[in-house]
């Protein structure tokens, strides 16, 4: 079963990889019409790269300063000197502007002295802004309940599919879904917790490939719903290492702990030095899976929109260089792209797989100690 859901994902990523092809030729050409008019602008690559990897409290769709199109979203702000404040991330004005007391530096708003006016001369106000929690519905926060709704929709319709249609082959999205379903169960759940304990965990392990699979592919798409980096963040990679650290500290079984604190057959000196070496490795592996997850969806991007930058900042010394680089980097970032598509379904699987392995790992029986040194080696490999 492994090579049919890799068929499907090359299947779906043709249509992705022309659509990518078109969007970045595009970009580029009304980049280099657009700048003919503005030369006294310099390109800061850093500043756009980051401004594409972090969260932001508008979706940007294109454009800079005064001409940027951006969606606005929800400001929601509290502060113990202020009080509660509601209000859409339109009045900042791209955060040229100072709106109620609040104003956006280099993604982050804090408390100004100043009510209104422009936000580059308004000063701090360090008190106000240490006690202000900002709990504003970012650009990752709206890429979260996107996906959400999309994985909804997708799993009941497909649920639905399978009530009307009980016995017959699978038939649209079923025919992508179930080969992606039983692929998880065998060659993951299974395989990693055993047959007596895996459909326990199955929900789980099904609902964290899915998700980290369609916000990987989320991500690689330039446009509205998608481009946010939600699988890069920090915060989201943490939140599903947590979950599947909880998993296992609450499923651990004493056979499970008894090989951490007092691992069998070890002489007793040697527990002094392997013990605390084994309650290390309970809290690093799920900073291991925070941390993968984390680094090598963001580093594809960053890889992605460096060479991409490379057509702006070789256009700045000559417009013929520019057109020169534009045609490799154009290639580069569409191979980058194609390459990023299987990347965002072995991320998934990476995360899913190693969870499984902890969680099999925690709730593993005592005579299955070969099995056991099996499932180590095999983590071992995949970290």
């Amino acid at each position: 079963m492994k090579s049919l859901p890799i068929a499907y994902l090359l299947k779906i990523s043709k249509v992705n990889k022309l659509f990518s092809l078109l969007f970045f030729i595009l970009f580029s050409t009304a980049a280099f019409a657009g700048g003919e008019g503005h030369e006294e602008s310099k390109f800061d690559p850093g500043k756009m790269i980051t401004e594409h990897i972090t969260d932001a409290h508008d979706w940007h769709l294109w454009g800079e300063g005064h001409h940027a199109v951006s969606i606005p979203l929800p400001v929601i702000i509290y502060s113990s000197a202020r009080g509660l404040d509601v209000f859409m991330s339109s009045a900042f004005h791209h955060g040229e502007e100072v709106h109620n007391g609040y104003a956006l530096r280099e993604g982050k708003v804090i408390a100004v002295n100043e009510m209104s006016g422009p936000a580059a001369v308004a000063t701090e106000d360090v008190a106000a802004t240490e006690g202000l929690w900002d709990i504003s519905i970012t650009k990752n926060v709206v890429s979260l309940f996107v996906s959400m709704i999309i994985l909804l929709y997708i799993f009941m319709s497909v649920a639905k599919a399978y009530t009307a249609r009980k016995g017959q082959a699978p038939k649209g999205l079923q025919s992508l879904i179930e080969p992606l379903v039983i692929f998880v169960r065998d060659d993951i759940a299974k395989a990693s917790i055993g047959e007596k304990k895996y459909m326990k965990f199955l929900p789980y392990l099904l609902t964290a490939f899915f998700f980290i699979w369609l916000n990987n592919l989320l991500g690689l798409v330039p446009v509205f719903p998608g481009g946010a980096n939600l699988t890069g963040s920090i915060s989201i990679t943490m939140t599903l290492a947590i979950f599947t650290f909880i998993l296992v500290l609450i499923n651990g079984n004493k056979h499970y702990w008894h090989h951490i604190f007092a691992m069998p057959g070890v002489p007793t000196w040697v527990l002094f030095l392997l013990t605390p070496i084994e309650i290390l490795g309970v809290f690093l592996r799920p900073f291991v899976l925070m941390i993968r997850l984390f680094a090598n969806i963001t580093a594809g991007h960053i890889i992605a929109l460096s060479f991409f930058s490379l057509i702006f900042i070789f256009g700045q010394m000559s417009t013929g260089a520019g057109f020169g680089v534009a045609i490799f980097s154009i290639a580069f970032t569409v191979f980058m792209t194609c390459l990023e598509l299987l990347v965002a379904f072995l991320q998934a699987y990476v995360f899913t797989l190693l969870s499984a392995i902890y969680i099999g790992a925690a709730v593993e029986e005592a005579h299955h100690d070969s099995h056991d040194h099996d499932a180590k080696v095999e983590e071992a490999h995949i970290i």
